[in-house]
């Protein structure tokens, strides 16, 4: 049953479009099944460099057909910027589906993310600032607005006027700020329906039946296991599941459809925002993984923050994502250390832990504990297979490999589409 799940198993930003545009010419369809334009994937096809945020990575690739499931929020007018930015560069985006059930991120859900964060202030999350997570929390509270209800005027002004009927009283009495008019926001909203009426569709009835077909379905998730906001490192989270069971959810499609769930992992380890980060580095190492990375968020373009490869992390995300297997990229970026640290495990009030602890206090005093692997200083971005690397540069992998608890079925070798050594075939 050729179905797979893509997503990353650290907290992001690990390389999740190329791995799925890797794969996107023997795909028939790509699924984004949560997130919003918080993500942020970088595409290299030749030498055009695509920044994607909301969009799936499989719409660079030709017939591929793209889907947005309902797991995720959508802004209108985000959403038409890409598509057009994508046309105006000879992109096809007209085979793309957007789930009617997918909840929608309005001009009130930005204004108050922003404006929660500022309130914050020290105590911030260290969230986008686009609206996620208050377009999630007014879907789980039943007052959200959903793609489908931008073609019906009565129902949209209704569910506009009830979600800020106590938004307002917030702006107002908590954050003195102007409220917001409900017509206005109505307006703006009923100016995308014409646009976006045409790539609307039933995406889990269309999905099903693919699978059914025997085509090949790839679950895409944003972030990252580690900012999952049940099984991630709460609350310094996203507000949706980007873990394997959120592609079932998020998507419309039951479990047993899943072949393979497939976790991306950098060589090192990134985050973007607050939160614990038991390996992150302070030193010169730290921002040269940064400057050779290249590490600053598409979407935001903040700085993320940098560390050596976390064991521990990575056989969490085997666990709860029941990984099959995974991709390593960046791989490159390490060339030149003569030794190379890899956290092993955690010490935590002098005992050594070997498992994510699930406790929040233990995690943000976890101190890593290293071990030290030889380092190469050949250039590997030319190497087509797993014995074309050096010799140390196939320990490291190996080890990684053993580490984490999932066979390395593919190696990013550098930032180019066609820089990838392919060890196992996932299809």
């Amino acid at each position: 049953m050729p179905a797979l799940v893509l997503l990353g198993a650290q907290w992001g930003d690990e390389g999740k479009g190329k791995a799925t545009d890797l794969l996107g010419g023997s795909v028939d369809y790509v699924v984004r099944y949560q997130g919003g334009n918080n993500a942020g994937h970088t595409v290299v096809v030749g030498d055009q460099k695509y920044a994607l945020h909301l969009l799936p990575s499989g719409i660079l690739s030709p017939g591929c057909t793209p889907v947005i499931g309902n797991g995720v929020v959508v802004d209108p007018a985000v959403l038409l910027s890409e598509l057009s930015g994508l046309n105006e560069r000879g992109v096809d985006t007209s085979k793309l589906l957007l789930s009617g059930n997918a909840h929608l991120i309005t001009p009130y859900h930005a204004t108050l993310d922003k404006t929660t964060e500022r309130f914050l202030g020290q105590r911030k999350i260290g969230t986008t600032g686009r609206g996620i997570g208050p377009s999630y929390a007014d879907k789980i509270n039943r007052v959200g607005i959903r793609v489908q209800d931008l073609f019906d005027e009565s129902i949209l002004l209704q569910k506009i006027e009830a979600a800020l009927d106590f938004k307002n009283q917030i702006l107002a009495k908590l954050y003195n700020r102007r409220s917001i008019s409900p017509r206005q926001v109505a307006d703006e909203l009923l100016g995308y329906a014409d646009q976006i009426r045409g790539y609307v569709a039933d995406t889990s009835l269309v999905l099903n039946d693919a699978i059914d077909q025997d085509k090949v379905v790839l679950f895409e998730g944003g972030q990252g296991t580690l900012l999952d906001v049940d099984h991630g490192t709460y609350p310094f989270v996203t507000s949706s599941n980007p873990t394997a069971g959120g592609a079932c959810t998020g998507a419309g499609v039951g479990p047993t459809k899943i072949s393979r769930v497939i976790g991306i992992l950098k060589a090192y380890t990134t985050r973007v925002g607050a939160g614990p980060f038991p390996t992150e580095l302070f030193d010169e190492d730290g921002e040269a993984l940064r400057s050779i990375g290249r590490e600053f968020g598409v979407t935001t373009g903040r700085n993320r923050r940098c560390g050596w490869f976390d064991a521990v992390i990575a056989r969490y995300a085997t666990r709860v994502n029941g990984l099959t297997d995974f991709f390593l990229t960046k791989l490159d970026v390490l060339t030149g250390w003569e030794r190379i640290p890899v956290c092993v495990a955690y010490e935590i009030d002098g005992k050594r832990v070997e498992e994510l602890p699930y406790n929040q206090s233990d995690f943000h005093h976890a101190k890593p504990v290293y071990e030290y692997l030889p380092g190469w200083s050949e250039d590997i971005t030319k190497a087509k297979t797993f014995e074309d690397l050096p010799k140390n540069a196939q320990a490291y992998v190996k080890s990684l490999e053993e580490m984490s608890g999932a066979p390395i079925s593919a190696i990013g070798v550098g930032p180019g589409r066609d820089e990838t050594i392919q060890v196992n075939s996932f299809l």
